[in-house]
Order: C-alpha cells, then structure tokens, then sequence
C-alpha cells in the first residue's frame, strides 16, 4: 500500500510542517525578515545566545531586529547572530516587561499545578511560533511540598528529536518561567526521548498553525 500523503508529501507530513518543525534541530538559523521590528537597545542587557546557549551582553546603542515576541520573551537578531531576551529585561528593548504572577495566599497544589501550565505554554522555539504544550513537547507535571508554602515543581519534556540544538534554550527557558511562580522553590526540567516525539502528539492549535489542519 502506498504512505498516505498530505499536500503532496508523504506520511502524512505537509511541507511547512516539515520545514518548521525541522528548524527546532537546525544549527543554521534565520535572521530578521520584513515583519522584524527595529531596536535600539536602551541599556546594557543580559542575552542567551541561540542555540548555544553561552549568555552574554549586549551593550547599550545595540541595534538589531526583534524577530519574536511570544511568552513574555523576546528573540533578536543582532549581526549574524540570534539571541534570547528575557521578560524582566523588557524595557532595555523599550518593551513593557510582563506582570508579576499572582496565586491566592492559600493556593492549593492544584492552583499551582494550573499555573505550571500556563506558564509552560509561554515557552517557544526562538523561531516556531507554536508553545511547547501544543507541540506535545510536555509529557508530564508533579509538584513535591518541601516545606510550607514552598514547593519543588518536576517537569518531563521531550524535542522533536534527540538532536535538537534548542534542548538547552527550551529547558532554561521553561526552568526559569516557572520559578517565577509564588510558592515554586524550585523546578527540575528533565529531557526524556521515551516514548519518542511524533506528529500526532501535536494539538490542534499547532496543527493549524503549522498547515496540518
């Protein structure tokens, strides 16, 4: 029997799912494009590069294009070269750094738990405009009660493959989102490839928005 076949490709796979679910292992990535927004940093700023991972800073007159705006993070392109952009860091960008997170003073684990969720949907790939969560990236969320009112969050998470050169950006990305969360002391990000990542782990959102739908 032939592979089924979507928009011309096989298994089911279209091109633009191919090529931008691709880019999340790809070393080589893309700078500013037409919708890139211009900057000129305001200050000195702390940046991650992409994706090695090394952090750096970025001094004040940089200028550079802000290729990404999702999660209360930024991706710039700044000479050759992509960088992440941290929310509290906002206002080096002449950009409104996000709100503080907010539980209620006797927050149950389920609030919490809630909020660990929401949080992980504010984590992107520096170039695929689809979270974590509706990839299918996340496979599992505890908490631990380390004393009272602390708690210690746990977090299984996958990549597309195990190559991926975004594994370190997308761990510290969700790691420091969710110690941002009152009552979270702590959170342990663990990179499982078991079972492996496929397709059909992806939400409907993300389908959508990657052209499967």
């Amino acid at each position: 029997m032939a592979p089924a076949r979507h928009n011309g490709r096989p298994g089911g796979v279209s091109r633009r799912v191919t090529e931008m679910i691709g880019r999340i292992g790809r070393i080589g990535m893309s700078g500013f494009n037409l919708s890139s927004e211009p900057f000129t940093l305001e200050r000195d700023c702390t940046a991650v590069m992409v994706p090695q991972g090394e952090s750096v800073t970025l001094p004040a007159g940089q200028v550079g294009y802000i290729t990404q705006a999702l999660g209360g993070s930024f991706t710039v392109y700044v000479e050759g070269n992509l960088f992440r952009i941290a929310g509290h860091d906002a206002d080096a960008l002449g950009k409104e750094p996000p709100p503080p997170l907010e539980l209620p003073a006797d927050a149950s684990d389920e609030d919490v738990e809630k909020l660990v969720w929401e949080q992980l949907r504010t984590v992107f790939d520096p170039e695929i405009p689809v979270n974590v969560v509706e990839l299918g990236l996340v496979y599992d969320v505890s908490l631990e009660s380390l004393e009272p009112g602390r708690r210690k969050v746990y977090v299984k998470m996958t990549l597309t493959a195990p190559g991926c050169g975004m594994g370190d950006i997308l761990v510290d990305d969700a790691r420091t989102k969710l110690e941002l969360i009152p009552t979270v002391g702590e959170a342990d990000v663990d990179l499982v490839f078991d079972p492996p990542w496929n397709y059909a782990m992806m939400s409907d959102v993300a389908k959508l928005e990657t052209g499967m739908l």
